[in-house]
């Protein structure tokens, strides 16, 4: 195992059981520290794949719970302005006096 990571072939180490928490009794404390080291390493290296991979689940999941959201209100107001009739811009009185106004303004510019 040491000289599989000596060689910088990780994948190698790892299937010579590199994760699993075996000691050579052949080796030397510093041949041991640098594997202690390397598993360390790939253990901190995996659960941050795991924490990245926890955290892209986490905001897709959030991202449709929105996307839902937004759409939810849409449906209801497009169902509701088919059944009931568009407000006039105007109230009735307020039209009406627009429609004098205009009627005497047309009146003024006529020859």
């Amino acid at each position: 195992m040491a000289a599989a990571l000596a060689a910088d072939d990780v994948d190698r180490a790892l299937e010579l059981g590199l994760l699993d928490d075996v000691t050579c009794a052949a080796c030397t404390p510093a041949c041991q520290a640098q594997v202690r080291a390397a598993r360390d390493a790939r253990v901190r290296a995996l659960a941050a794949r795991d924490r990245y991979r926890a955290r892209e689940a986490r905001l897709q999941r959030r991202q449709r719970e929105r996307d839902r959201q937004r759409e939810a209100p849409r449906a209801p107001a497009a169902a509701a302005s088919e059944t009931v009739p568009a407000k006039p811009a105007l109230p009735s009185a307020a039209a009406a006096a627009l429609a004098r106004a205009r009627a005497k303004a047309a009146d003024r510019h006529k020859p």
